[in-house]
């Protein structure tokens, strides 16, 4: 199968540059399926979890948003934030989830808005690593 280079870039890090067999990915326009040679295209991509196709396997990608660009020989996301499913630190997302959830538990003299974002932010982080676990690729091997 024919494969193209995928770089998924952060204002800090090249965070992926590989040759990749698919992405699939969630834009504004809804999830779309990203093969080699695809056609030119531009799009906003909507916070959640990326999938990524290797020739050896796969792995999942956090991210909270960002911009994609699709050429026939190279798809490049700029991400807002990315992680990949191998680098999540999975006890940390869990803290985070917790700290949420008693945060929107009290309700009084916080930020709800911030802390629904941090709730996502960390179930999203989760159900990537996870998603990787299930693929079975182990977290921490990428």
């Amino acid at each position: 199968m024919s494969t193209t280079l995928l770089e998924v870039v952060t204002p800090e890090r090249i965070i992926l540059s590989e040759q990749v067999n698919m992405v699939i990915i969630r834009t504004g326009g809804g999830e779309l399926g990203i093969l080699p040679r695809h056609t030119a295209l531009a799009a906003t991509v909507k916070p959640g979890i990326v999938r990524v196709k290797f020739p050896n396997g796969e792995d999942f990608i956090h991210t909270t948003g960002g911009f994609l660009q699709v050429l026939p020989e190279k798809i490049t996301f700029l991400a807002d934030v990315a992680e990949l499913a191998s680098q999540i630190d999975l006890e940390r997302a869990e803290r985070a989830k917790e700290r949420a959830e008693q945060r929107l538990s009290q309700r009084e003299g916080i930020d709800v808005a911030r802390a629904e974002m941090a709730l996502h932010r960390a179930l999203n982080r989760i159900e990537t690593a996870e998603k990787s676990r299930e693929s079975g690729r182990p977290v921490g091997t990428r």
